[in-house]
């Protein structure tokens, strides 16, 4: 009896608007393919592990396990050293003005305002 009333409660105690289907879990590459180091030389593979900024991303992304995504990230912590992946990206250079006091006219249509 005592058993069947705390399976109840256990059941009432699930959170109200939680996931509507199940939730698809990510596999690790790394263990699917049973790697045991991750080489801090094979920038193709690592590539795939940092974003279009050069941050590390997060095993919510990536779908790493634990122990792979930390060796991905000293991998590419090492690779960065070694100059085979960059710290930041290669972006778009600054706007010259920038930080100026500037008279705004650069704002398209607004008239005489």
């Amino acid at each position: 009896m005592a058993r069947e009333k705390s399976q109840q409660q256990q059941q009432q105690r699930k959170r109200p608007g939680g996931p509507a289907g199940a939730i698809k879990r990510r596999n690790c590459y790394f263990c699917k393919d049973k790697v045991a180091e991750i080489d801090y030389k094979n920038v193709n593979q690592l590539r795939r592990y940092i974003s279009e900024k050069g941050k590390i991303r997060s095993r919510r992304i990536t779908g790493a396990c634990r122990r792979h995504q930390v060796q991905v990230a000293q991998a590419v912590k090492r690779a960065r050293e070694m100059a085979l992946l960059p710290y930041v990206a290669e972006g778009v250079e600054e706007r010259s003005d920038r930080g100026r006091g500037r008279d705004r006219g650069d704002r398209g249509d607004r008239g005489d305002r």
